[in-house]
């Protein structure tokens, strides 16, 4: 597989605090890769470096080997790269059809992908017509995704997908990640190490600010020493 997204040494600053500390690892195409790690380890600030939300002060983010470490969010949104947070932000008092219209980077985006969205999360076709504010928790989540899905983006970061979520919605929401990935690159944070071991195909793992390991999941999964030393506590 080649590599869709490549960061290499990357430092980033959150006001006096130096959060991200020497970050690299590769994403390659068509692949799920997950960042693992404890909380404030700065899994979300990689995602958001990535995005440019909280921009690199050192190294280098390339996507389809293009640099993107010094351009604005938009920018990089255009390039295509779609960006999930934890927080899920749907607009509450518009329409799920609404809120998805608001995603189209040009006319006829949403009608594109409508079926495949749809296929996906069958729950935003029954309450198409419904405000984000009346979907339940797990409702939004799939809301918050399918925005992300509306685009022609080439990789999609998704932050902290099954939290707060109950087990039954876990499991539709991992299901619809493996069946976005055969259209997308999928790069996500997960707390939930049976939900990351159960997605991704390749695994980084952050502590303090830097990454330690990366490999294949299947390899961490049987590396309980690995385990133990770096996500026991996650």
């Amino acid at each position: 597989m080649s590599e869709l997204l490549e960061v290499r040494n990357i430092h980033t600053y959150i006001g006096q605090f130096h959060i991200l500390q020497n970050v690299s690892f590769d994403v390659p195409a068509q692949s799920i890769t997950v960042l693992l790690g404890r909380n404030g380890a700065g899994k979300t600030t990689t995602l958001r470096t990535i995005m440019g939300l909280t921009p690199a002060s050192a190294g280098v983010i390339r996507l389809n080997g293009i640099e993107i470490q010094n351009r604005r969010p938009y920018e990089i949104a255009q390039m295509g790269i779609g960006f999930v947070p934890d927080y899920r932000a749907v607009f509450r008092q518009l329409t799920v059809e609404e809120n998805l219209r608001l995603a189209e980077r040009k006319p006829g985006d949403l009608q594109r992908k409508l079926g495949f969205i749809f296929q996906i999360f069958p729950d935003l076709e029954r309450l198409y017509h419904w405000p984000g504010g009346q979907l339940s928790g797990g409702q939004q989540q799939m809301l918050a995704v399918a925005r992300a899905l509306v685009p022609d983006n080439h990789l999609l970061l998704i932050d902290e997908p099954s939290e707060g979520l109950a087990p039954v919605i876990v499991e539709q929401m991992m299901e619809a990640i493996r069946q976005l990935s055969d259209q997308t690159t999928v790069l996500l944070v997960e707390q939930n190490f049976h939900v990351a071991s159960h997605l991704a195909d390749r695994y980084v793992i952050i502590e303090d600010g830097r990454s330690v390991h990366h490999g294949q999941m299947a390899d961490l999964v049987a590396d309980r020493g690995l385990i133990t030393r770096y996500l026991a506590a996650a």
